[in-house]
């Protein structure tokens, strides 16, 4: 209940964010007129439209945001024929003769003083649904996160559903004073016509908005600082956080065991769509054993800093009973290919079994919500507690120790496991706030500053000569799609202006596969004593897999940098920014 009135509450803010101002000459053509029959049925259409869209595009994958494209021209095209026949009616009749009769049905119904059609309204709403991108806050990113997780159900669709009829209600009340200043101005200035022209050539410059991309671009850049600080707030009162980030746990170690539980019976794992270090194990066949479900992925950079510990808890109690079991739930696409996982977890020497929960299904049996996140089971195959992100290693052994203590392990060592992760596995740090992940494909990114964003289209980006922090921009012709960004040709660049020890980036080849070269700049300068594991003094590297790379690893997280990565091969991938 509490994430369906957050999504409701970030949806009521869009009135704040200036990615509604290209489409509020659409929903205001209407105001002066009968609310009942003009802006509910428009407003309804918008909500379902931008519902049905947004539900698909999280589970439905590309051919759905291609298709949506298509949709946004025809309801611009829509649009405009709305427009001039509002701003020129003979005009409007002379251009388009073969759709007159059309025209003077839309000129009629739009036309002050005529009897408003509730069919022509949802019409209306519905290409206004198509054309409304509302800029991607915390809060919608998470609604979308959520709903790409989880599939397409009933609670996702609600969410969205919750996120657009928020929206509607703070666009009800501005339509219902405006529908009464229209009225005023009419009656006292005679004003019927030109408030038809005001609104048509309104709707005109809206579309051209549109079309440009300002939607998705300047007006973009602008809500961040408008609604994006609300919006965490929100999520930080509900005490909601990103699936990707749930928050890290630096709470001291008290030596007390934490309370155990009976949260229910452990769920099945037949939603497995491979093993690897294992043949398929099921809750029957692992009766008798403490269980570690740990779900996480290999580009996740919480999950490789809780790692070392999962991995040290296998080694040590494996032969008094504990089975570790990890979930791998891709967060990219590069994440489904099996073959990946296999060389990475190869690499990061796991050995205990992994389950490639590809289509979720683990995932959504556990009702699971975060990466990392540990489910320890006893030997009656109940769920005795939970943990979720980061943090509190010492409590979770004790967990471990106490379930097999209960499932007659004679002689449980009761030492705490002395953990020192290297690379990217080693711990954050903890000397305040640091930036927070930012993903760069269109679908969840924030704080882009670079001009004229477009989606699924090659660009040629210029970088802004400074940086607020937390923003990223680009130099260079690059696509900006769904989940990523792709360099055309090179040279290319990604800046980000970041408080943080470490600095991560989510990287890949193109679909050749070839190598890419790169080189990192810290606050103008190479690196040196500050390069991360994948880098050298020179802040040289190659992208050879797809993965997650450190770029930085500072001594401390004082201060604010500038960071900055050059490619000098074209195809390069990127994907998100992570910190520590």
């Amino acid at each position: 209940m509490l994430i369906l009135i957050l999504a409701y509450l970030g949806g009521v803010l869009t009135i704040a964010s200036p990615c509604i101002l290209p489409v509020l000459p659409f929903v205001f053509a209407r105001s002066d007129q009968s609310f009942a029959r003009t802006g509910l049925p428009l407003l309804a259409g918008m909500a379902l439209t931008f519902t049905l869209v947004a539900t698909l595009a999280a589970v439905g994958g590309g051919w759905v945001v291609q298709a949506n494209q298509y949709g946004r021209w025809l309801a611009l095209i829509l649009m405009a024929i709305f427009g001039i026949t509002l701003l020129f009616p003979r005009i409007g009749e002379r251009l388009m003769h073969p759709l007159v009769s059309a025209g003077n049905r839309m000129t009629d119904a739009l036309s002050v003083g005529r009897k408003p059609k509730i069919g022509t309204s949802f019409l209306l709403g519905i290409a206004t649904g198509l054309l409304w991108a509302p800029c991607a806050g915390p809060i919608l990113g998470l609604v979308l996160t959520g709903a790409a997780l989880q599939g397409a159900n009933v609670g996702s669709t609600l969410l969205l559903l919750a996120y657009a009829a928020g929206a509607v209600t703070s666009l009800t009340l501005a339509l219902l004073i405006g529908g009464k200043v229209f009225t005023a101005m009419k009656k006292s200035l005679g004003a019927g016509e030109w408030i038809r022209r005001g609104i048509g050539a309104a709707m005109l410059l809206g579309v051209v908005a549109i079309s440009l991309g300002l939607d998705t671009g300047i007006l973009a850049r602008i809500s961040t600082a408008s609604t994006g600080g609300i919006e965490q707030t929100l999520l930080k009162k509900f005490g909601v956080n990103n699936p990707a980030n749930p928050e890290t746990t630096a709470a001291a170690d008290n030596g007390a065991l934490p309370t155990l539980a009976d949260l229910g019976p452990m769920p099945s794992l037949d939603g497995a769509v491979q093993w690897l270090n294992s043949p398929p194990l099921t809750a029957a066949s692992l009766r008798g054993k403490v269980v570690l479900v740990d779900f996480w992925t290999y580009s996740c950079i919480n999950c490789l800093r809780a790692l070392p510990y999962v991995k040290a808890w296998a080694d040590k109690y494996r032969s008094q009973g504990l089975v570790v079991i990890g979930v791998h739930a891709p967060e990219f696409a590069f994440e489904r290919d099996i073959d990946n996982v296999t060389k990475e977890s190869k690499k990061l020497g796991i050995d205990y079994p992994i389950a490639i929960d590809n289509d979720y299904k683990i995932w959504r049996a556990f009702n699971n919500q975060y990466w990392p996140a540990h489910y320890f089971i006893d030997a009656k195959g109940e769920i005795r507690h939970t943990h979720f992100g980061e943090g509190e290693y010492a409590q979770s052994e004790r967990v471990i120790q106490e379930l097999l203590r209960e499932a007659g392990a004679k002689n449980v060592d009761t030492s705490i496991s002395q953990v020192q992760g290297k690379g990217v596995e080693q711990a954050p740090g903890l000397e305040g706030s640091i930036s927070p992940e930012t993903y760069l494909g269109y679908m969840r990114t924030e704080n882009f500053a670079s001009d004229n964003a477009a989606s699924d289209v090659a660009v040629n980006y210029k970088a802004p000569a400074t940086l607020d922090l937390n923003a990223w921009a680009l130099d260079g012709n690059w696509t900006i799609n769904d989940e990523k960004i792709q360099l055309n040709s090179a040279p290319g660049r990604i800046l980000y202006q970041f408080h943080a020890r470490d600095l991560h980036l989510v990287l890949g080849p193109g679909k050749d596969g070839k190598a890419v070269r790169f080189k990192v700049l810290l606050d103008g300068k190479a690196p040196g004593a500050m390069h991360g594991s994948d880098t050298n003094a020179d802040g040289e590297g190659v992208v050879t897999d797809q993965r997650l790379y450190q770029l930085i690893r500072q001594k401390d997280n004082s201060g604010n940098h500038t960071f900055s990565i050059e490619f000098l091969n074209g195809g390069v991938n990127a994907y998100a920014f992570t910190f520590g």
